[in-house]
């Protein structure tokens, strides 16, 4: 597997609200930059998503992948790709500490692209795909409540 990044963010929130809005696939589109379209194609005996296709349109990145979710806990949220056209592999997770009347919320992600790119380039798109993502986790969250 690639090399990892990992970033954190605090949100005014409990996991279990943050985990609410990470679940609600359907509503991606409406905060994730990029995102275009979501599909739950199918749902773990706990009733939470286990595969989802996303579609995402970022400028020059246009790509559609199935995420498979490993792990739904209260705490830890984790995913790796099924299939994709310009990623070849992707392992991620959310890690969710409670602090106080916050949540600290730890994103690592690992993402091999079909087309290879040289490390450093790789994890500073990676660095601003997870920056990106977690501003806008916190925004959602934070305006939800």
């Amino acid at each position: 597997m690639a090399d990892e990044s990992t970033q954190s963010i605090v949100i005014d929130a409990t996991p279990e609200e943050i985990l609410a809005v990470i679940a609600d696939f359907d509503a991606y589109p409406e905060w994730a930059n990029g995102v275009k379209r979501t599909e739950v194609l199918e749902t773990g005996s706990d009733g939470r998503a286990a595969q989802v296709r996303f579609n995402i349109d970022q400028g020059p990145i246009k790509d559609e992948y199935v995420l498979a979710y490993d792990a739904w806990s209260t705490d830890r949220i984790s995913w790796r790709l099924v299939k994709g056209q310009m990623q070849k592999s992707q392992e991620g997770s959310y890690v969710l500490v409670p602090k106080g009347d916050s949540t600290e919320v730890v994103y690592t992600l690992s993402v091999q692209l079909v087309v290879p790119m040289i490390g450093l380039f790789r994890r500073k798109a990676e660095k601003m795909i997870m920056d990106t993502a977690l501003k806008e986790l916190k925004r959602r969250v934070e305006n939800a409540g």
